[in-house]
């Protein structure tokens, strides 16, 4: 049975009585709703200070600075807004030092076709819910390219490549990272009861977990093996986001015209990455740049959540979060099945 019967099977979402949204706006101030600027320049900037130590998570960071947005104002909502894009940027370029393209290679290719299948598929899927559920486009990407390869950090590139907007992203990055928790805590106590080998735990670990910092955590609580193996597998899929939003550039600026420009992170990108692999020599220096840039996202999201408004949050919706919930659920389930059934 093909995609196209199954909306005979489930109603259409006219039949929920979604709330209507208004169409995305990018306004980033606070002047909407009605809030006074109370918060010093001074203190905005030691926040975000804070936030560039590492003492705090990047969900704390997030929703710390959409707690302060929404209820102290931005005193300065146009820089947060170019910061957090040129912040954005780097990081992305900075996280290829962090990846030895002929190790991850050597070490991957035995599961290759897997990793393209489960990849493609789920944004295919989440491609399908995002209409069926009419999300608004840029958040629907989003949450199916972060659900697909490696959660934030596919979701900062994609972000970039898409120009997306404020909102889109935070609705993305808040529900990756509620996931992730989720599955932190409940995916090794699933393993044990289903009987998993460290080798099937740590494979279904990399396709259903978003982030490879939550997925090592889990596999490391499941055992040393399920951590080598789950690493390893994420790490291939990684390497899925340079052309993964590279086609997203191409899609997002093709126009009428038929002119592209690439960004110039990807490429960026890709080049940081040849180099560790050409050149092993360095890899104290590209680690250290690698962990600078991992820890540069902390303060990113602390400036996109803080550039938020309601109205950009109202315009938003629940959509996306339900988007995001489903697919993941199907993508575990789905993942899970193959792993033990047929991997």
């Amino acid at each position: 049975m093909g995609l196209a019967h199954f909306p005979l099977v489930f109603p259409p979402p006219e039949d929920y009585h979604f709330p209507k949204r208004t169409p995305m706006n990018n306004d980033n101030t606070n002047s909407e709703a009605g809030l006074p600027q109370r918060l010093p320049l001074g203190l905005y900037i030691v926040l975000v200070l804070i936030a560039f130590t590492g003492w705090i998570s990047p969900p704390v960071a997030l929703g710390g600075g959409l707690l302060m947005a929404l209820t102290l104002g931005n005193p300065v909502p146009k820089f947060s807004g170019k910061a957090s894009k040129m912040l954005l940027q780097w990081s992305v370029v900075g996280l290829g030092f962090g990846m030895n393209l002929q190790a991850v290679w050597v070490a991957g290719k035995s599961g290759f076709g897997f990793t393209v299948a489960t990849i493609f598929g789920t944004l295919l899927l989440g491609y399908w819910l995002g209409r069926w559920l009419k999300v608004e486009s840029q958040a629907s990407t989003l949450v199916s390219v972060g659900t697909s390869i490696c959660g934030g950090s596919a979701i900062a590139a994609a972000g970039a490549a898409i120009d997306a907007k404020p909102a889109a992203m935070s609705v993305a990055l808040a529900t990756v990272f509620i996931l992730n928790a989720v599955a932190l805590f409940i995916f090794p106590p699933i393993g044990h009861r289903l009987g998993l080998d460290q080798g099937e735990f740590g494979i279904w670990a990399a396709i259903a977990i978003h982030d490879t910092s939550s997925v090592v955590g889990a596999a490391s609580r499941y055992g040393e093996e399920a951590l080598k193996i789950a690493t390893t597998v994420k790490l291939v899929r990684a390497l899925w986001i340079a052309p993964i939003t590279l086609v997203l550039a191409f899609m997002q600026r093709g126009g009428a015209a038929g002119k592209v420009r690439l960004p110039w992170f990807i490429p960026a990108f890709l080049a940081a990455a040849t180099v560790r692999t050409l050149w092993p020599a360095g890899e104290p220096v590209y680690d250290t740049i690698a962990v600078v840039a991992k820890r540069c996202l902390t303060p990113t999201l602390f400036l996109i959540g803080s550039g938020l408004s309601r109205s950009t949050l109202k315009s938003v919706g629940f959509r996306p979060m339900l988007q995001g919930v489903l697919l993941w659920v199907v993508v575990s389930v789905a993942g899970l099945v193959a792993v033990k059934y047929f991997a």
